[in-house]
């Protein structure tokens, strides 16, 4: 059995370093744990590895997918839980890398998505909405998931026309079943090493920093615009995540450009916040200092990975 290394952390940490240097020592491939990586023509603002990065190991779950089409938790799961076997299938480690927690939780617990959906519920309540309106699909969800329905704005069509799709796949309120993941950690199997990477906020920060500077410099702005010209809409998910959202502020003359810089540093500070925030509940991670030094951190995870496949065998 090959073990499955899970690397977590904040943006901007060296997650991406880490699981490269690791795939090559051990013979891996790297499977995204990120919500944009999916997408294509995403590239600058989703930090995507360079070309060379994956044609020297195997990536996947990585620019496959039309910034217009929806991509959801439940896909990933079931994708990467189906990489993970072929990757093992092969003789190889499959190496989970990303920052999206509830992406890496859908690995670990048993969340209780609906895998496919039904198209036909779905055009049940867009069908509603276009009848009955943004106030009357909220007031439905109130009386199925009133929980859930407290957390949404009417506006937020998306999500509570998704939670009253859930709520008729399941019979389950969603709010219902993220009461379970919050407060509930499965034991995990000793096959999966889960790590993380942290650091003194101050360098976490000034690692964000200069990665935002780095960003607009490799063409942040240019890959929006021509996203646009393309005719992607600015209010798809994809282009209201952290990055291409304040690019198009200032393409829109919203912001001025040192104004646009800071708004994407300070957005971004806060979004590693709540990474660490949301991951450090979970007691199951090994934490690593970057401070401790790369070299250090990698050796410390080659020799747990090859002591579980001794053990093993």
């Amino acid at each position: 059995m090959y073990p499955l290394v899970i690397i977590i952390g904040p943006t901007g940490i060296g997650k991406s370093s880490l699981g490269l240097a690791l795939a090559e020592k051990l013979g891996g491939e790297i499977i995204s744990g990120d919500s944009v990586q999916v997408y294509q023509k995403l590239d600058i603002g989703s930090a995507k590895p360079t070309a060379e990065e994956m044609q020297s190991v195997p990536h996947h779950l990585i620019d496959f997918l039309d910034p217009a089409v929806p991509f959801t938790a439940a896909q990933f799961k079931a994708m990467a839980a189906s990489k993970i076997e072929e990757i093992r299938g092969r003789g190889h480690i499959p190496i989970v890398v990303g920052g999206t927690g509830l992406y890496i939780r859908s690995l670990l617990d048993p969340y209780e998505f609906s895998q496919r959906g039904s198209e036909e519920i779905r055009l049940k309540w867009k069908l509603f909405l276009e009848e009955h309106g943004k106030l009357l699909l909220h007031e439905e969800l109130k009386k199925k998931d009133p929980v859930s329905a407290g957390q949404l704005h009417p506006n937020d069509v998306l999500r509570v026309s998704r939670a009253l799709e859930i709520f008729d796949l399941t019979g389950k309120p969603l709010s219902s079943q993220k009461q379970f993941k919050d407060d509930e950690y499965q034991k995990l199997d000793p096959s999966i090493l889960y790590i993380g990477l942290t650091a003194p906020r101050s360098l976490i920060y000034e690692r964000i920093n200069q990665r935002c500077v780095e960003m607009l410099s490799q063409g942040l702005l240019e890959e929006t615009l021509n996203l646009l010209r393309e005719g992607y809409s600015p209010t798809l998910k994809p282009l209201q995540s952290i990055g291409y959202r304040h690019a198009l502020w200032q393409l829109q003359g919203l912001v001025t450009e040192g104004e646009m810089l800071r708004l994407l540093q300070r957005d971004t500070r806060h979004f590693a916040k709540r990474q660490l925030t949301w991951f450090r509940r979970d007691p199951r991670i090994t934490w690593y200092d970057i401070e401790s030094g790369f070299s250090v951190i990698l050796k410390s995870v080659v020799q747990a990975c090859r002591a579980y496949q001794t053990r093993v065998k």
